[in-house]
């Protein structure tokens, strides 16, 4: 199972992107996975979400966006910034 591996590193791409920012800020984690990536879907979502609930994210959500092609890329970060008017 690859997607366990693919999970791992998104979250190690969306801990370099926080910029030193708390990654517990962190609300989404959103992946765009390519049609044709040979990602099992319903998996990596499993797998995103146990690495998600561990420290040091604690709790965020994983959405993935589904997308024609092969690609696999980090599409956004969702951080609370504790500005509730944003």
């Amino acid at each position: 199972m690859h997607e366990l591996s693919i999970a791992m590193e998104v979250c190690r791409i969306a801990e370099e992107r926080l910029d030193g920012r708390d990654a517990a800020q962190v609300r989404t984690v959103a992946v765009e996975v390519g049609n044709d990536a040979n990602i099992e879907v319903e998996a990596l979502r499993f797998c995103l979400e146990a690495v998600l609930a561990a420290p040091p994210f604690a709790g965020a959500l994983p959405t993935i966006i589904s997308c024609p092609g092969s690609d696999l890329r980090l599409a956004y970060l969702e951080v609370d910034d504790g500005c509730p008017n944003d």
